[in-house]
């Protein structure tokens, strides 16, 4: 039974999953994004920093492991950022940066990164390791005044990279996009099923070894 570990506390990343018929096991990473972040430098590509983090956050699950599930599973790691002006955005760290942020993307065109992680464990050892990331054109509303006010005090803005959703509150703000939706929730369905055909696991192995939950 190859079970899937999803290294995320994203309930985006979560919802997706769900949606297309598995129940991973979440095991959150604990990675210290700043530290891998300031290790590759302030020039390193968008690309290269989203995967580098994917990649930390698989990792560091995949160590933590029981012997039973480290015997054959999947484990995969993401992470999402917004890049705006040249600069990458992530999750805003107060009310204020939220608005900030806000009142220079709104009106405007950004993209969306989401480096993506796959390992596969068999009898308790990394046997591959597949990553590579996804990017989303996203076309940004001007919201009113009253509107920030108010998407702003919802708080959820203050947990999702870019400061925006398209899968909740923040989709009223989203014009358009161009690419795939999933990736701008968090975890791209089509990367990942790419990801998994190179480590030789099928997703109907997965909906067998992971079933949706019946709620």
């Amino acid at each position: 039974m190859t079970r899937l570990v999803l290294g995320s506390a994203s309930s985006g990343r979560l919802a997706v999953l769900r949606g297309a018929g598995i129940e991973p096991l979440v095991v959150v990473s604990g990675v210290d994004e700043d530290a891998v972040i300031a290790e590759l430098g302030p020039d390193a590509p968008a690309g290269q920093v989203v995967v580098a983090l994917a990649k930390a956050k698989a990792e560091a699950v995949a160590a933590d492991l029981t012997t039973d599930l480290a015997g054959d599973c999947i484990v995969v790691g993401c992470d999402s950022m917004l890049e705006l002006d040249g600069r990458l955005r992530g999750k805003p760290e107060s009310a204020d940066a939220a608005r900030a942020q806000w009142n220079s993307m709104g009106g405007r065109v950004g993209t969306l990164h989401t480096g993506h992680c796959v390992l596969r464990l068999r009898d308790g050892a990394v046997v591959q390791s597949e990553a590579q990331v996804g990017s989303t054109t996203v076309f940004f509303a001007q919201p009113s005044a009253i509107d920030l006010d108010h998407y702003i005090g919802s708080e959820e803005p203050l947990w999702v990279a870019g400061a925006f959703t398209i899968d909740g509150r923040g989709g009223w703000f989203v014009d358009r996009i161009e690419g795939d939706s999933s990736n701008v929730i968090g975890l791209s369905l089509p990367l990942l099923r790419r990801l998994l055909q190179a480590t030789g696991v099928s997703i109907a192995q997965l909906w067998a070894s992971n079933p949706r939950s019946v709620e």
